[in-house]
């Protein structure tokens, strides 16, 4: 096949080299190294689409989204296939956080799914209805996977209260990458991808805090998230929902508590069963702690009247102390 009337050949012996040692110094962190690896491998095989690829993805590695953007589209020029290639997944991470939504459209397009034609082509794409996806919050520091919903193929908006180790709040919206690292199994038996973010694209205004509740019950916890959700924000019990996993675990097929509305225990939680709060929270199924950690999202002058309209709903059940603003 001839290519710009280049004849395509197997890579060089030289250009296989230095691309394998590229790829072993980008394990090492070493990006500048790599760089200048890849870059004499794209010189060496200017015509072969792959060259362009590993540059954008280092590109992508590095953040450099310009770059990342450039080199993507010169390995979709050489391509011999029309649709599907995975050259034009980088190319619409690169276009989505760089917001050149006619390239991210055309990516998206190219690689082989549906964009709905709402709005102007240069507008972003929306309405794509890719469902929930899990989200693992700083993969590379100390990892957090969250629920979130993805607004396209490289983006999602988290529905989950972070911790604050995490630096990220409710409702941001992170760029994420394309291969997914785990899956979480829901009770009823869908599965949903869990993607690594890659930064974040757009903040949120909308502090987190922390409480100490007193609920004599689920139902008394249950009415807090329900009251918060009911005024716009989120409130979430953490010493339910969080649970502490190795990276072998976090990255595998793992079963979650999503609405069976029991707890158990979990050979794979590396937590304490009993203590409540994000050190651990598996409990033997009927034993309900009355103290609870709880992360909320909202306003500063919205948060302590969330929890006082709580407590006066049922002030014999409900109590709470310690709140702090920790994101």
């Amino acid at each position: 096949m001839k290519i710009f009337g280049k004849v395509r050949h197997r890579p060089s012996a030289s250009w296989r080299q230095a691309t394998d040692r590229a790829f072993t110094l980008i394990g090492d962190g070493r990006y500048e190294d790599a760089g200048a690896l890849l870059t004499r491998a794209a010189d060496l095989e200017p015509w072969l689409s792959e060259s362009w690829f590993n540059l954008a993805l280092l590109h992508k590695f590095r953040h450099d989204w310009e770059q990342a953007r450039a080199a993507g589209l010169r390995a979709v020029a050489l391509l011999d296939r029309e649709s599907g290639a995975p050259d034009w997944w980088n190319v619409g991470i690169a276009a989505t956080a760089l917001q050149d939504w006619p390239l991210a459209r055309r990516a998206w397009q190219a690689y082989g799914l549906r964009v709905p034609g709402e709005g102007a082509p240069s507008a972003e794409p929306v309405g794509m209805e890719l469902g929930s996806a899990a989200v693992r919050l700083s993969p590379e520091g100390e990892a957090e996977v969250v629920w979130g919903r993805r607004l396209d193929p490289a983006r999602i908006e988290v529905l989950s209260i972070p911790l604050p180790s995490s630096g990220r709040r409710w409702g941001e919206v992170v760029l994420h990458d394309g291969v997914p690292h785990g899956e979480r199994i829901t009770a009823a038996g869908p599965s949903y991808p869990v993607f690594d973010e890659i930064e974040l694209w757009a903040p949120s205004p909308v502090p987190t805090w922390v409480v100490l509740l007193e609920a004599a019950s689920e139902t008394d916890r249950d009415a807090l998230e329900r009251l918060a959700a009911d005024a716009g924000f989120a409130a979430e019990d953490w010493s339910s929902s969080v649970r502490l996993l190795c990276r072998t675990c976090s990255e595998s097929r793992m079963p979650v508590d999503e609405g069976d509305g029991e707890q158990h225990l979990d050979p794979h939680d590396h937590s304490e069963p009993g203590h409540p709060g994000p050190l651990g929270h598996r409990t033997s199924g009927d034993l309900w702690v009355p103290e609870r950690e709880c992360g909320i999202a909202a306003p500063s002058g919205l948060v302590r009247g969330l929890l006082d309209g709580w407590v006066a709903d049922s002030p014999g059940t409900r109590a709470w102390r310690d709140l702090e603003e920790v994101c």
